[in-house]
């Protein structure tokens, strides 16, 4: 029997799972859970790591904390990671992606959507309407530069184009790296424009077309795996039921505010 648990580990290959919106709460692909299944992806001392990526983008620090993840893992443990795209991995979904050392397809796989976006609302007719008036005291001018009772000043929409120009270009060069092209090459296509997988993999954004089996097979090849690779899922630790009780139940009151608690960040792709 020990041998043959020990042919299953030199044929192992980890896989890691991003359902979702890409964040710092327990919804979608909470950050916290994708970072535990890739450290656990690690203590398997599996050949290779496939990571299946099926998100529309998320928060920027979120998106790039797995992007570090990936790199770490690749580092530790010199293994080859390729990222597998399902229907969309468009904005934070391609920033964790291209943290990858093969990124593949499908051909109508969304992609692409390179940019940072910051949005808020100016609300002020309808307060005016409904009689709500806004008193604020504040520590500095800008602390309620997103206020929805008033528009923004010129000040306030050149410090927060700032804010984004270099959250973009931060963006641009992780691209940039993690395929292998020149920042001025991604500026070129890096326009908040969605790709087909076929189109991105004729930006250099994607390096073969295929499905998640096309994916754990380059995967095997790259680590130089004979024979039929074994495929474990890395999930996060399964808590006791009294945490898993209180977890759901804490999901309700984010699910009802997220929307709310997402206007100001900066994202790389707003689901509102």
């Amino acid at each position: 029997m020990w041998p043959f648990r020990r042919w299953r580990k030199k044929n192992r290959i980890a896989l890691v799972s991003i359902e979702g919106i890409i964040t710092d709460t327990t919804l979608g692909a909470s950050r916290e859970h994708v970072l535990e299944a890739l450290k656990r992806a690690e203590g398997m001392k599996a050949r290779a790591l496939v990571v299946r990526i099926n998100s529309p983008g998320g928060t920027v620090g979120a998106c790039q904390e797995i992007h570090h993840a990936i790199h770490r893992v690749r580092a530790r443990r010199k293994i080859p990671v390729v990222a597998s795209l399902g229907d969309i991995a468009a904005s934070g979904g391609l920033y964790v992606a291209v943290a990858c050392e093969k990124v593949v397809a499908n051909p109508g796989t969304i992609t692409g959507s390179i940019g940072v976006v910051l949005k808020t609302n100016n609300l002020r007719g309808l307060y005016q309407k409904l009689g709500i008036e806004s008193e604020v005291i504040k520590s500095g001018p800008y602390k309620d530069a997103l206020s929805t009772f008033r528009p923004l000043t010129e000040e306030e929409r050149a410090l927060l184009q700032g804010v984004i120009d270099d959250t973009y270009t931060q963006f641009v060069e992780a691209v940039a790296r993690g395929r292998g092209l020149t920042s001025a090459e991604v500026r070129t296509f890096a326009d908040g424009r969605i790709f087909t997988g076929q189109q991105a993999k004729a930006y250099g954004l994607v390096d073969e077309l295929g499905n998640v089996q096309r994916a754990i097979e380059l995967a095997a090849e790259m680590a130089g795996i004979v024979g039929e690779p074994v495929v474990i899922e890395a999930t996060p630790k399964r808590r006791g039921l009294l945490a898993r009780f209180f977890t759901e139940w804490r999901r309700v009151p984010e699910e009802a505010v997220l929307l709310a608690a997402l206007r100001g960040l900066p994202l790389w792709l707003t689901p509102l």
